[in-house]
């Protein structure tokens, strides 16, 4: 008959930043996009950023944020903010540069991707392309 299948664990979710990797953001959070002194504190930092590692992961929109994470007007606000002050830009930065350290950057090979975003009313076929000078004959 066949050999009985082994029982797997799950495997974590990859939208979850782990504590380790938190204990590298999160100071850089502190530095880069302070929490303000007075008003509303904030949501939850940690779920803002599972929520928008999982929503670039999947793709989905940002009203379709599952319910276990801070609310899609608060993530995407929180996500523009950051854009705003170069958060993930020095994330990304201290991130390389603990992997080089390690090691673990081989610089000779690269790979790009990419991808279409749906087109808004179902777009046009064809657009006429705009002049770029004004016109002298």
């Amino acid at each position: 008959m066949g050999r009985p299948k082994k029982e797997r664990k799950p495997l974590p979710p990859i939208w979850r930043v782990s504590d380790e990797l938190w204990a590298i953001i999160e100071p850089i959070l502190d530095e880069c996009d302070p929490a303000p002194r007075m008003g509303r504190k904030r949501v939850d930092q940690r779920g803002v950023l599972d929520a928008v590692i999982f929503r670039l992961r999947t793709g989905c929109q940002w009203n379709w944020l599952p319910a276990e994470y801070p609310d899609d007007s608060s993530v995407h606000r929180t996500f523009q903010r950051r854009i705003e002050h170069g958060v993930f830009e020095r994330i990304w930065a201290v991130l390389l540069e603990r992997c080089e350290d390690l090691g673990g950057v081989k610089w000779e090979w690269q790979a790009a991707d990419g991808w279409l975003g749906k087109a808004r009313k179902g777009g046009t076929w064809s657009v006429p392309t705009p002049p770029i000078a004004r016109r002298t004959a």
